[in-house]
């Protein structure tokens, strides 16, 4: 099983590759600055909500469940930037 901190590291450079990129977009196209700041508002709440879970595991004393957990919230954060890729491409098309 992985670290806490590792996990941590995994959610803050995937978030701050969706920032960046929003930030990039928003200097290519500033007609779109609502949707593309919106989007970037959306990426530190996914990362603010992740850390919360990683912060509080449902249940500490079966491992099996933790494991469990963990690997929701690597699912979870795939997702979660995944959907926000997506959302920047499809703004700045």
């Amino acid at each position: 099983m992985a670290s806490i901190r590792g996990i941590k590291n995994e959610i803050d450079y995937l978030v701050s590759e969706v920032i960046s990129d929003g930030y990039m977009a928003l200097y290519f196209n500033v007609e779109k600055r609502d949707a593309i700041v919106s989007v970037i508002e959306e990426a530190v709440a996914m990362r603010n909500n992740l850390y919360e879970k990683v912060n509080n595991p449902a249940d500490k004393q079966n491992k099996s469940l933790v494991r469990k957990h963990y690997a929701q919230i690597r699912r979870d954060m795939i997702s979660g930037t995944d959907d926000l890729f997506r959302k920047l491409s499809d703004i700045c098309k």
